[in-house]
């Protein structure tokens, strides 16, 4: 993981990844070392995304010690085991480093006996974020209708992580000011769908991502993801675009931080 640091050629800090997880066990043993090396591998900033109560607090944990990273917290549309505390939720959201509700959503691709409980959970997330001002994060995978439908009631700011919908789907979302994320993913051969959406999106609606430590782009995808290679993103998403990698690293920063208020 270590080893691909320092590999692409920016002259100064550009990489902001959206949506990351530093706290899972898979940086267990290097995290100290590799938070503390990203900066000089050009990138300016991270948002951790919580998926329960206690990897929300390890992601404002992680923000409180590294200047450069920021947190959201939430409930993931898998994390729905036992009892759930919005409320402390909410506590942890009013955090000087917390600037999103995330990562929260729906996930029928590994649950579809608790829909009810997820579309519940999501829709009181999302009446949360819009009760604090706070823009949303949002898992949506094997669920499109209703991600849709309630992301249309509800009208929160914020990006809809990993992007798997269809140009349809993307352009309703813009409508009401959504962001689109994109990740490793569009780098896949079997990235069908997406080529399409990101040709599509406006310069100042979408943001870059890694979800470290996964979904790690080609030609690295056996490795754990870490942040500075969100570069080999931008070069896929530039060569869609006819445009060059610099400036989709640095329409995706200006777009992250305008949406994050940071």
């Amino acid at each position: 993981m270590i080893e691909y640091l320092n590999s692409y050629p920016l002259k100064e800090p550009l990489i902001f990844d959206s949506h990351a997880h530093y706290y899972d066990e898979k940086f267990d043993g290097v995290r100290d070392e590799l938070l503390s090396a990203l900066p000089k591998s050009g990138v300016a900033g991270i948002i951790n995304c919580g998926c329960d109560i206690k990897s929300s607090k390890q992601s404002l944990q992680l923000a409180e010690k590294y200047g450069y990273l920021y947190a959201a917290v939430g409930y993931h549309p898998e994390n729905l085991e036992g009892e759930i505390d919005l409320d402390e939720i909410e506590r942890l959201a009013k955090h000087g480093k917390c600037v999103a509700i995330g990562e929260i959503g729906l996930d029928y691709y590994w649950r579809q006996d608790n829909k009810e409980l997820q579309k519940q959970i999501f829709e009181n997330q999302l009446i949360l974020a819009n009760k604090l001002g706070l823009p949303v994060i949002v898992h949506d995978r094997d669920a499109h209708s209703d991600t849709l439908e309630l992301i249309l009631k509800h009208k929160p700011k914020g990006v809809l992580h990993s992007f798997s919908g269809s140009v349809e789907m993307a352009k309703e979302l813009i409508k009401i000011g959504m962001y689109i994320g994109i990740g490793g993913v569009i780098t896949f051969k079997n990235a069908r769908k997406l080529p399409d959406v990101v040709k599509m999106l406006p310069e100042d609606k979408f943001l870059l991502e890694t979800d470290a430590p996964y979904l790690t782009p080609v030609p690295y995808r056996s490795k754990i993801n870490n942040s500075a290679m969100i570069y080999l993103t931008a070069e896929k998403i530039a060569e869609l675009r006819v445009t060059d990698t610099e400036t989709v690293l640095k329409t995706s920063l200006n777009n992250t931080k305008a949406l994050f208020k940071i």
